[in-house]
């Protein structure tokens, strides 16, 4: 067993040096755990910024100033007042994409109790804004509106107080969900390629002849492979979460950084594990790169990340439990957004060991019969 580890041990060091020499997949690590996860919490945006706004403004009173007021930035620039003549014409050329059309009378209507009606226009083109806007514009009117009545003791009008608290991300930031969820992104996709680049390497370059005639086991070089490759990704996750996500972004950790750490090294076990597999049903990197593709996709589409697990079909919904990117998601965002302890996510880790395990004895039969066929 000693000799074992040690063979492990200084085989790692052989792969940590390769990557070391490895200058453009050096770099290709360093950018996928900074600018790009800088770049993708705060270019891809859900919430409304800065949408463009015009109102019609046809009652001119109390309450129709107050929704005009309401309106205010970050979500929105501030209201442009137009002449109901111009709603159509600025409206085909783009020039708003929400106007709110307030009829005579409003505020008389609705302090008589008769619900008048308002027109939001909506230029459909700007398709996210026009989707989430319609809604932030509804929770404008009727706050706005409430507010009103109440504050002349026309409480009957709105017997009941709807209040939304959202927790563990109180103001709703995309940011704060995005930046996370591209750091475990990356770490799927790099552990199975910085693995799986490995061993075709060997191949390419004629060194996994070199190591045949050594005195090692085809298991000493498949986990010599794992951990060094999973040790590198593990270290910039680490730094990704602590420099960019909570440095540059400002996004808060709730729970633990080192069991969230634990997590993702059993993780990497399991997806490493998946690339040696995968590698070894190839014979060169473009098609190693066509197999690993899809794979990327199915991992990171299905893992309940953008879309909850709940919402896919029973027989999907069975099937993908056996993909250990839906346990490490569980199992991220239970620790890293609402402090979770051991005692909440032991149950995946032991899921993530069992399935790094079950995908290690799969690569390590294909991975000597590889070698195998190479001897010969």
């Amino acid at each position: 067993m000693t000799t074992w580890l040690s063979n492990v041990f200084r085989l790692g060091l052989k792969e940590l040096a390769s990557l070391a020499g490895d200058k453009v997949l050096f770099a290709f690590i360093l950018y996928s755990f900074s600018f790009s996860v800088y770049s993708v919490a705060t270019g891809v945006k859900t919430e409304i910024e800065n949408a463009s706004v015009a109102v019609v403004d046809g009652d001119h009173s109390a309450l129709s100033s107050r929704l005009r007021e309401a309106f205010l930035q970050p979500y929105f620039r501030p209201p442009a007042l137009i002449d109901r003549a111009e709603l159509d014409p600025a409206m085909d050329r783009g020039e708003w994409t929400f106007v709110l059309d307030i009829p005579p009378r409003f505020e008389a209507d609705a302090l008589r109790g008769l619900r008048p009606e308002l027109q939001l226009n909506i230029d459909a083109t700007a398709m996210t804004q026009a989707g989430v806007g319609a809604g932030y514009i509804e929770a404008i009117v009727q706050r706005e509106a409430i507010d009103f009545l109440r504050a002349r003791g026309d409480a009957a009008a709105v017997p009941i107080d709807a209040v939304t608290r959202a927790w563990f991300n109180p103001n709703l930031e995309g940011a704060w969900f995005h930046s996370v969820m591209a750091v475990m992104e990356n770490i799927t996709i790099l552990s199975i390629l910085l693995v799986g680049a490995a061993v075709i390497r060997e191949r390419e370059h004629g060194t996994i002849e070199h190591l045949l005639v050594m005195p090692v086991r085809a298991s000493e070089i498949a986990v010599a492979k794992i951990w060094a490759n999973g040790l590198v990704i593990l270290v910039a996750a680490g730094l990704s979460l602590r420099f960019v996500v909570q440095g540059a972004l400002g996004v808060p950790v709730e729970g633990s950084m080192a069991l969230f750490l634990v997590g993702a090294a059993a993780y990497l076990f399991a997806t490493t594990s998946l690339g040696i597999l995968l590698a070894t049903l190839v014979r060169s990197m473009p098609q190693f790169a066509l197999m690993a593709i899809p794979v990327f996709l199915i991992l990171n589409m299905l893992s309940g990340a953008t879309s909850p697990i709940e919402g896919m079909p029973p027989v999907l919904e069975t099937l993908i439990q056996a993909s250990p990117t839906v346990h490490f998601v569980t199992l991220s965002q239970a620790v890293l957004f609402r402090a979770a302890g051991l005692e909440v996510v032991w149950p995946q880790l032991l899921i993530l060991a069992g399935l790094g395990a079950l995908f290690l004895a799969a690569a390590l039969a294909r991975f000597r019969t590889m070698l195998a066929q190479a001897h010969q």
